[in-house]
């Protein structure tokens, strides 16, 4: 009996210990922006949301809006913006409860609420036709706000986007958000996100730990964890192909042939049902093209933009 209750005590200790090593408690918010907020300004309030903004570039020129992925930031966009701000006014902005926007008060993370503030952005920012990129659920938000609001929307490219049925996600029903990832709100070990993030590049060598830190660091802003899961929670994947064929302007499909979140199979999918489509692919890329290789990614990009201007 005092063998079993010392092994108990044991196991219990180690669980404690556990718990102390895994706990992760949020950053704080003041030193968050002091790393990754050019300027104050760039906190713009919203339809009752605080939105995380970057708008550079001449701006008279043709404006392009881009739109990160799951668990992203603005940031993921970096080299893109800066070689595109030479010619487009680009802007760039955090979804709500993702990098530096704060959790939306009205914990409404669904695409039609996000396309209701992306275009009260544009409003603000005087901004009446714009191209959009998106990566990702950026991606499917993207075509889904052109379907809905083709007056505002002249062109799209699409860098790996979600839409499409996979597994954990029917069309017309929310997923069910696995147990084990609601712990992310309490233990987020940095290896655990260096290891997710090294599946979205074709080239795991070619993650640097500097992107680690800054996906890490934001993911750790109060709130964010939450609003991850809300977000995930409240994903209704619809029918993309009824609404895809609605979408008449000229698309790009840019895409990693070594995509292991979302097939690049897809690609054909899209292909099929938008009108006005091309692809450019990367045999030896992942799902953030834009991150894993810019310099590479990027020209076929501004080609296809500067055919349409």
């Amino acid at each position: 009996m005092k063998t079993i209750t010392i092994v108990v005590i044991a196991v219990f200790a180690l669980i404690v210990l556990a718990g102390f090593w895994l706990w992760t408690p949020d950053k704080s918010r003041a030193r968050l922006e002091a790393d990754y907020l050019a300027s104050p300004a760039d906190m713009i309030d919203l339809d009752g949301a605080s939105l995380h903004v970057r708008d550079t570039g001449p701006k008279d020129a043709s404006a392009v809006i881009m739109i990160h992925g799951f668990g992203a930031s603005l940031h993921t966009w970096d080299a893109w913006a800066g070689a595109m701000s030479d010619t487009y006014r680009v802007v760039r902005f955090d979804l709500p409860g993702s990098g530096l926007s704060p959790p939306d008060p009205t914990n409404d993370y669904t695409d039609e609420r996000v396309t209701g503030l992306l275009l009260r952005l544009m409003d603000r920012l005087g901004i009446d036709r714009t191209t959009l990129v998106g990566n990702s659920i950026g991606g499917r938000i993207a075509w889904w706000t052109a379907a809905r609001y083709p007056g505002r929307i002249d062109r799209l490219v699409l860098v790996s986007p979600d839409g499409f049925a996979s597994p954990g996600f029917d069309y017309d029903a929310p997923p069910s958000v696995p147990a084990m990832l609601t712990l992310m709100r309490y233990a987020l070990p940095k290896f655990m996100v260096r290891s997710n993030l090294a599946q979205s590049y074709g080239d795991p060598a070619a993650l640097a730990e500097s992107t680690v830190e800054r996906y890490y660091d934001l993911l750790l802003a109060p709130g964010s964890r939450q609003a991850l899961l809300d977000r995930l929670g409240q994903t209704v994947l619809r029918d993309p192909r009824p609404i895809l064929k609605k979408i008449d302007i000229p698309v790009l499909l840019v895409w990693g042939e070594k995509d292991a979140l979302i097939p690049f199979s897809n690609a054909q999918d899209y292909l099929t049902h938008l009108p006005d489509a091309r692809l450019i692919s990367f045999p030896d890329l992942g799902h953030v093209t834009h991150e894993e290789a810019p310099a590479r990614t990027l020209p076929p990009v501004m080609k296809f933009l500067s055919e349409q201007d």
